[in-house]
């Protein structure tokens, strides 16, 4: 398993690609199916490295018990190592993962390129758990 410093890493790099995309237009990504998937998949995987991170964090530092993928960052959000804003603008991408994963036919492709507007906080995100040092994993 990737280190979570990698994985913070791996986040930036996401976050960078997927601003790529705020330079096309939404009809210019609907008319190519493998833009679609890439938006999609990128979307995904950045959210997922979001939630592995936070749930390791969580774990290591004795945060609180999770019910769900959300209370991770809510619990960082809690604990203050995520500002509560922050935090609940992320807990909220987690159900656009639930729908990337399960209800995927089902999928707003406007709603996800909309979500680029909000790529900071992937990167706020990132930043935030870097300065309060990474544990071991």
């Amino acid at each position: 398993m990737a280190s979570l410093l990698a994985r913070l890493k791996e986040l930036e790099k996401n976050v960078r690609e997927l601003s790529r995309f705020k330079e096309l237009t939404l009809e210019q990504i609907e008319a190519d199916r493998k833009l679609v998937w890439a938006l999609r998949y990128g979307v995904l995987e950045s959210i997922q490295i979001v939630i592995g991170i936070a749930c390791a964090v969580v774990s290591h530092d004795n945060l609180g018990y999770p019910k769900s993928y959300a209370d991770c960052l809510r619990l960082l959000g809690q604990a203050g190592y995520l500002n509560d804003d922050l935090a609940q603008r992320l807990a909220r991408a987690v159900g656009m993962r639930n729908i990337l994963v399960h209800e995927y036919l089902d999928v707003n492709d406007a709603l996800l390129f909309a979500a680029l507007d909000h790529l900071a906080d992937l990167s706020d995100f990132a930043a935030s758990i870097a300065a309060r040092g990474l544990p071991n994993s």
